[in-house]
């Protein structure tokens, strides 16, 4: 949805965030893995390292993703793009799709403004 140089910035900066305290995090994961395999790990002391959560949610969660994986037998394929154009990128409601920056789809209706026949819209000044 975030399309501004800004936002850009921004994704970019934490991703490179990401890659810096990725081998602190990783330390920090395998120090919860050595004390778990000691035995002498306490509740108190992982909730300071990772976020703890109880086993019965996570079994919860797995069988209901299998009750829905088993309902939806489409053999796997996806139709997200099947109803747009492949010529003019716009689907059945006249939209671009969301990859698409503002200035390649003002880029994109331009030309086929132009091929229309209608008036397409010039830069520079009218005289």
């Amino acid at each position: 949805m975030a399309k501004s140089l800004r936002s850009k910035w921004k994704r970019k900066m934490r991703a490179e965030k990401r890659k810096k305290n990725a081998p602190k995090e990783l330390a920090r994961l395998k120090q919860a893995l050595a004390l778990d395999k000691k035995g002498d790990a306490m509740m108190n002391d992982m909730q300071e390292i990772a976020t703890v959560v109880p086993a019965g949610k996570l079994k919860e969660k797995m069988v209901d993703v299998d009750m829905e994986g088993a309902q939806g037998d489409d053999g796997g394929k996806m139709d997200m793009d099947s109803k747009r154009n492949k010529k003019t990128q716009l689907d059945e409601h006249g939209q671009y799709p969301q990859w698409m920056g503002q200035r390649q789809a003002k880029k994109l209706k331009g030309k086929r403004k132009a091929k229309k026949g209608g008036n397409a819209k010039k830069k520079g000044i009218a005289w």
